[in-house]
Parts: structure tokens; C-alpha cells; sequence
């Protein structure tokens, strides 16, 4: 009898590894993440680049999350990039991420089984500067394979997330409403 109770632990954590080893995987992993914006005004434009950002992609539900570390917007000037991390703009030391969480909406749409391109909608939650608005947008769901990527293009009012100026440069050099490139490479966790 003693015996038994010793080997209760033992069996049970090795249903539990069993379990999870024979299971199918459910979400979907990209650590190839990129971020593009892009400002267009008479002045100038500004773009930069994010390669750090992950996310995650759950086929089964149609939930899609992103975490966007702001400090790793790469500029073509440094002086931008200075600009942005300020507290002026985007506050990156108290505000370090960005996160979208949100579904694809029309997910029947959508064959995860078979190669081909998808149109989805996906509608979800977008916070930046721990301002969060609900936002909807069109993208599109590769599938080649077993692999699975993503794209969206869409537009960012900047003053929805507390971002504005009234004077100076930043006033006139950056549009008011900038434009996101999101395209990201997943594969199975």
C-alpha cells in the first residue's frame, strides 16, 4: 500500500507529459515579427522598423496577439528615434510595449488546412501608452505548407493614443495619421 502512494505522483505527472506530448499544437508562434511605420507629410517622410516584436496565432479560435517592445523602432536618423523614445511622443521607458489582442472574425473564411491565401478581418484590442481602443482591420492569412503568415496594412491616428502636438517640429514633420505594416512568419509551438 505504501508503495502505491509513492508511485500516485510518478503516474500522474507522466499522464500529464504524455498529454501534452501526443496533443496537437494549437497556437502558432512568430518570433519573425515586422513592424513597419510610415509618416508621409510635405516636410518629410519618416519610417522606421521593428524586428523584435512576437506573436502568437491560435488557428482553433482565430486569436491573434502582438507585444511590440517600443524601444526597438530602428530610424534612419538617430534623432528620430530620440524623438520617439521621448516623453514628448511615445514615452518608451514608461510605456515599453504596445499589444494588440484580438480574433479573425470571419475564421470559416479561412483554411488552415490548405496552401493558399485568406482574406481575414480581425477585430480586437490595440494599446499603446496604456491608451486601448477597439479596432477593426482586414489582413491576410497565407498558408504554404506548414507554415502560416500574416500581413496587414492600416492606418494609426495617432492622437486616439494620447500622441499629439501643437507646436514645434513634430507639429508639422509628422502626419496625424501614420500607416502600419505588420507581416508575420509563424510556426507551429
Amino acid at each position: 500500500m505504501k508503495n502505491n502512494k509513492a508511485l500516485l505522483p510518478v503516474l500522474t505527472l507522466l499522464f500529464f507529459v504524455s498529454a501534452a506530448l501526443t496533443s496537437p499544437a494549437s497556437k502558432w508562434i512568430s518570433e519573425k515579427t515586422h513592424v513597419h511605420f510610415f509618416s508621409h507629410t510635405s516636410i518629410e517622410d519618416i519610417e522606421a522598423n521593428n524586428y523584435k516584436a512576437l506573436s502568437t496565432l491560435d488557428p482553433a479560435t482565430g486569436e491573434v496577439v502582438f507585444s511590440v517592445p517600443m524601444q526597438s523602432f530602428d530610424f534612419e536618423k538617430s534623432l528620430m528615434q530620440k524623438h520617439f523614445n521621448s516623453k514628448k511622443f511615445l514615452n518608451t521607458k514608461d510605456y515599453p510595449k504596445a499589444k494588440f489582442k484580438g480574433k479573425i472574425t470571419n475564421l470559416a473564411s479561412v483554411n488552415f488546412a490548405k496552401d493558399g491565401t485568406y482574406e481575414a478581418m480581425v477585430e480586437g484590442d490595440m494599446t499603446i501608452k496604456d491608451i486601448t481602443k477597439k479596432v477593426s482591420e482586414k489582413g491576410s492569412v497565407t498558408v504554404k505548407g506548414e507554415a502560416i503568415s500574416v500581413k496587414s496594412k492600416f492606418p494609426l491616428t495617432l492622437a486616439d493614443y494620447g500622441i499629439t502636438f501643437s507646436d514645434g517640429k513634430p507639429s508639422t514633420n509628422i502626419a496625424k495619421t501614420i500607416e502600419i505594416t505588420i507581416e508575420a512568419d509563424y510556426k507551429s509551438e
